[in-house]
């Protein structure tokens, strides 16, 4: 059974202490995990030698597939490296600064309880990776969905989990659910528009939804969940929502930053992060 780590964690009542002196800017093009990653300003910092054991590392699922998705990079490495600094800086979590890419077949997979996996949307596992994550998620695994828009991507990512789990069906996750407060205390089901969508006029008009490539309906933000025996998510998906561009986009402008990166995507962020290390 994979070993899961409580950590405590501080509310804080509000990001705005985010705005700083340094702009994380954003890249047009993708690293890959053999080349060294350019932190680009992001700052680093000591990692405590007598905590190794309980280091926080943000784990990116690399999937072999590409389909109509945008591909396991998306967004990498500046929203991986924003989000860990934002978790170290607003949490007494004991986050490593390095986030790293892994498959599921790998089977160092199970020294990371937390995964993300972003653009399911063309995805197709193969069969090894089918029962890795089986096995991963029986094992006390959780994993995170992001950045996926509309029915036709939605029912492809269902698909995909019906092979992972033949006997479950994804359930619908109420605002009353502890992940929407285990840390922030938020009063709606955060949805987060990639920084090109983002309108500009009043809060009660913002667009906080980007179309489809199906042209389907995507104003509703869907927090969809498969859960274990005991009611543990063991797979977030993240639906019409696209939490990622919120953090690989913090440093671009000051409107989507404060409207979307601090009021959306770093507190829904953070109680998935604290939601999957304390259950």
């Amino acid at each position: 059974m994979m070993r899961r780590r409580i950590f405590r964690v501080i509310a804080v009542a509000t990001l705005c202490f985010l705005v700083s002196g340094f702009a994380l800017a954003q890249r047009g093009w993708r690293r890959f995990p053999n080349i060294e990653v350019d932190r680009n300003g992001v700052p680093t910092w000591e990692i405590d030698e007598r905590f190794q054991g309980d280091l926080f590392t943000f784990a990116r699922v690399r999937y072999e597939s590409y389909g109509g998705g945008g591909g396991w990079a998306v967004d990498y490495p500046d929203s991986d490296l924003n989000f860990s600094l934002r978790l170290q800086q607003l949490t007494t979590f004991n986050v490593n600064p390095n986030p790293i890419i892994i498959d599921l077949t790998d089977d160092k997979v199970f020294d990371y309880p937390f995964l993300y996996l972003i653009e399911p949307g063309g995805l197709y596992f193969s069969e090894p990776e089918v029962e890795a994550l089986r096995r991963y998620c029986f094992n006390g695994g959780f994993v995170m969905v992001d950045d996926f828009w509309g029915d036709s991507e939605y029912e492809n990512m269902r698909r995909q989990l019906a092979r992972v789990f033949p006997d479950r069906a994804p359930v619908d996750l109420p605002l009353s659910h502890e992940i929407f407060h285990s840390v922030y205390d938020l009063k709606e089901k955060p949805q987060v528009p990639s920084i090109g969508w983002a309108s500009r006029g009043s809060e009660a008009q913002l667009q906080t939804w980007e179309p489809a490539r199906d042209g389907s309906d995507t104003s509703q933000v869907n927090y969809r969940a498969i859960l274990d025996d005991d009611d543990r998510i063991m797979v977030l998906m993240c639906h019409n929502t696209d939490l990622g561009d919120g953090w690989e986009q913090e440093g671009v402008d000051p409107f989507y930053f404060s409207e979307f990166s601090v009021k959306r995507a770093y507190p829904m962020g953070i109680n998935i992060v604290t939601y999957s290390m304390t259950h």
